[in-house]
């Protein structure tokens, strides 16, 4: 048995209490029962309704939902995959604390465990680990709702220690925990995240590759990445059935490749390359990552009575309530709730590791930051987001290509904290003055410029600017508090860079002691950070935990609807962003929602039809409502030109592409006639219609549909549900039959003469699957972690 180390253990215990205390200091109102009210949470509420009761219901996962966008998958919204045994670990990484301080309690543990893995200086480790939790996009998205993007960041640093562990010959330990760690963070939900991070696994292990050529160690390193391979094998295994269902989804939603041939140049097979490039960094607002306020902050900052817009509107007696919501931002993406800053002394400490330390981790570690740094940029990059767009698998299926900054904000505490390591307890003087001093140039000496001479190179214009002008908003005093806050924070981050040179100094001239100097730079950067984040999430975003449990309450049309016992119908609601908003989801089965995967060909029948008013597409979804603004309430409207839950039509219209079938729906009603695609053709009989056929929905649940048809010949059926055939069944008087699609979306099929009970069910065979090998994997990764535990402490 191993001799417990009490100092460390004693070391370590400090450093959690420590991150126990900052965040819950930080979410103090968490202490009195608050939390935190998030848009993106407040739509999943809105989202996942109808799969909540069905699971309360029916006491099983339905994998389908119909409330959002006339029928989707629940993949991406609220599926419990219970098989998946490793989760349960996830919480004890979270140190059982509420969100989001558990997401922020993960942030400080998973990068204190990743320098503490390369053996930095534990008092070093938890400062560093202070500097890279409370950068302040990683507390931005926590105020948007984007809990899974925040999930899914806090286990990049174990991660990446599992790797590093794995490449320095510890095969077992690194790869059993190189397995843990890709299970939690596929856990988290957020691909996006995990892919940009083993794009920095495989800058990583190129530069490896290359560093044990030239050391003769290539079978080490083969030996090394088979150990990972096995492990990320084993690792995302543990969570099957959510990467199968979700790749099998992906292929018919936004993110697959379309079937219509119109506008190719902008496509991929993916998404398409405006939507995917929208949110893009300008390539001087990378300069927030040093200076917050360079590019105003957010969309809609809030400035204060002594400014100068302020003063020229100060007559108005909505003057204060006006200047909170003009907006700050200037930059090129279409809106933000806040800047990428990861620290001024961050960034100065990188700048000193680039001329301090030497080998392949400064290469690997240059080329990350640059190749995403520069992705990040998107449409402003265009030749280089091309490429990856085009070239790089699966690169085409993630939106907002500015959260590839995500990384660089990982890399620079990483990289500045080894580096200031070295310099207290591994200095050579001499290069550690060097390092000093140009860091401070670069840095400090930018900080200087923006300070005292920004118009030079700006003049704080933002695209929105003519409108407001046009209004008679008083524009160039807008811009002039763009201008000055960018001062502000430039002169603010050049006092925090001086500050920490001048302690390095004080260090290197033996008048500081190095523990004092570990204290007072972590005192600065809690002092920096903390402020900064504090003016995007602070105790006013914090509401009642039943306001924020039931966000929302019946209007007098959602009353007005529900009093209709009728079981399925969809509404339009125009009185809220139809399609950017999931309020309409919790009451009704809308046209509308809020999810950035919705089907393909959805989004297509939306930008062609149902966004311009096609009736005749609105009442073949079965759109019994609308609901619209009368003055200050919303009322409902009844649709008598729905055409119910299903119907027979008289005729087929044969199409033989995905454009003519799109493009028929715009003249045709769609009460008497079919628009098919020839491919299925030879699943439709010849047909007369038999006026005094009928067919009703008798039973309706989420994931099962019951209808009854009566008929004396046979007949073409048009269900008013999405054609989705990775997982939906029907079933004629209990036996499979095949259906097919129709009006582009539809569900359609041939039904014989007689009566009928006509069935579909939604039975993914991946779900089942992968719940099968999520259950054994993650018994195995369990039983092997317990191996580790015996191996390290030898009990």
């Amino acid at each position: 048995m191993k001799k417990i180390q009490w100092k460390i253990i004693k070391r370590n215990i400090i450093a959690i209490l420590i991150f126990f205390g900052l965040s819950i200091v930080y979410f103090s109102p968490i202490l009195e029962g608050k939390k935190i009210y998030q848009s993106d949470k407040v739509n999943f509420i809105g989202m996942s309704k109808e799969i909540k009761d069905h699971r309360s219901d029916y006491d099983e996962e339905p994998l389908w939902t119909n409330s959002m966008f006339g029928g989707m998958p629940a993949y991406q919204i609220s599926v419990v995959y219970s098989a998946n045994l490793v989760k349960h670990i996830d919480k004890i990484f979270q140190g059982f604390l509420p969100r989001p301080a558990g997401l922020v309690f993960l942030y400080l543990l998973g990068f204190y465990i990743l320098l503490m893995s390369l053996k930095i200086d534990y008092r070093l480790a938890l400062v560093g680990a202070i500097a890279f939790a409370f950068s302040s996009y990683f507390f931005i998205i926590l105020e948007a709702g984007h809990n899974t993007k925040a999930h899914a960041i806090g286990y990049m640093s174990p991660l990446l220690a599992s790797v590093l562990m794995t490449m320095r010959g510890k095969w077992f330990t690194g790869g059993v925990l190189t397995a843990l760690f890709t299970s939690l963070i596929l856990n988290a939900n957020h691909l996006q995240i995990t892919y940009y991070l083993i794009m920095l696994f495989l800058v990583l292990g190129t530069a490896k590759l290359i560093e044990a050529i030239k050391e003769n160690q290539f079978k080490y390193y083969l030996k090394s990445v088979l150990v990972l391979l096995l492990a990320g094998v084993l690792g995302a295994s543990t969570n099957i059935t959510r990467v199968l269902t979700t790749y099998e989804y992906g292929e018919e939603s936004m993110r697959g490749k379309s079937d219509l041939t119109n506008d190719l140049d902008n496509k991929t097979s993916g998404l398409d390359k405006d939507y995917a490039t929208a949110w893009s960094y300008g390539k001087a607002e990378s300069f927030t990552l040093l200076i917050p306020n360079f590019y105003g902050g957010s969309s809609q900052g809030e400035l204060g009575t002594d400014s100068e817009t302020y003063n020229a509107i100060k007559q108005s007696p909505q003057s204060r309530k006006i200047i909170k919501q003009l907006p700050l931002y200037w930059g090129e993406q279409p809106f933000t709730s806040g800047p990428v800053y990861a620290g001024a002394i961050v960034c100065f400490l990188f700048v000193m590791g680039l001329f301090m330390l030497k080998g392949y981790m400064r290469w690997w570690v240059i080329i990350t930051t640059i190749l995403m740094l520069a992705l990040g940029w998107g449409k402003n990059f265009m030749p280089l987001t091309e490429f990856f767009l085009e070239h790089f698998p699966g690169y085409n299926k993630f939106r907002a290509v500015s959260t590839t900054l995500v990384i660089v904000e990982f890399l620079l505490p990483l990289f500045g904290f080894i580096a200031l390591n070295k310099l207290l307890f591994d200095n050579n003087k001499n290069e550690s003055y060097k390092s000093i001093k140009w860091s401070l140039i670069i840095t400090g000496g930018l900080c200087l410029i923006f300070a005292l001479l920004p118009s030079i190179f700006f003049d704080f214009t933002g695209s929105s600017d003519e409108q407001l002008k046009n209004m008679g908003w008083p524009i160039d005093a807008l811009q002039s508090d763009r201008r000055s806050l960018m001062i502000s924070d430039a002169w603010r981050s050049f006092i925090f860079i001086s500050l920490s040179a001048l302690l390095l100094y004080l260090y290197l001239k033996n008048t500081l002691k190095k523990q004092y100097v570990i204290l007072i730079i972590g005192l600065l950067i809690i002092g920096d950070m903390w402020t900064v984040n504090k003016r995007y999430l602070d105790n006013d975003d914090f509401k009642s935990k039943r306001k924020v449990a039931e966000p929302f309450s019946p209007s007098v049309a959602d009353q007005q609807i529900l009093a209709d016992k009728d079981p399925n119908f969809r509404v339009f609601n125009s009185a809220v962003n139809t399609f950017n908003d999931a309020s309409t989801s919790y009451y009704h089965k809308s046209i509308g929602g809020y999810h950035g995967a919705k089907l393909k060909r959805y989004q297509e029948l939306i930008d062609a039809h149902i966004s311009k008013g096609n009736m005749s597409v609105l009442n073949m979804l079965n759109t019994k409502y609308f609901i619209v603004a009368n003055q200050n309430q919303k009322i409902a409207q009844r649709n008598t030109g729905a055409l119910g839950n299903a119907w027979f039509v008289k005729e087929v219209q044969l199409v033989t592409s995905a454009d003519e079938e799109l493009a028929a729906l715009s003249n045709i009603n769609t009460q008497n006639k079919a628009v098919i695609n020839t491919r299925y053709s030879d699943m439709i009989s010849q047909f007369d219609m038999d006026s005094l056929a009928s067919i009703i929905l008798t039973d309706y649940k989420a994931n099962h549909l019951t209808y009854t048809a009566n008929c004396s010949q046979e007949q073409l059926a048009i269900f008013s549900e999405i054609f989705y055939d990775k997982g939906w069944n029907a079933y004629l008087n209990g036996n499979l039959v095949p259906h097919f699609r129709a009006n582009y979306l539809l569900r359609a099929m041939m039904i014989p003469s007689g009566s009928h009970k006509i069935e579909f069910k939604f039975e993914p065979s991946s779900f089942d699957t992968g719940e099968n090998i999520s259950f054994a994997s993650s018994a195995i990764l369990l039983i092997l972690l317990l191996g580790v535990f015996y191996n390290e402490l030898k009990i």
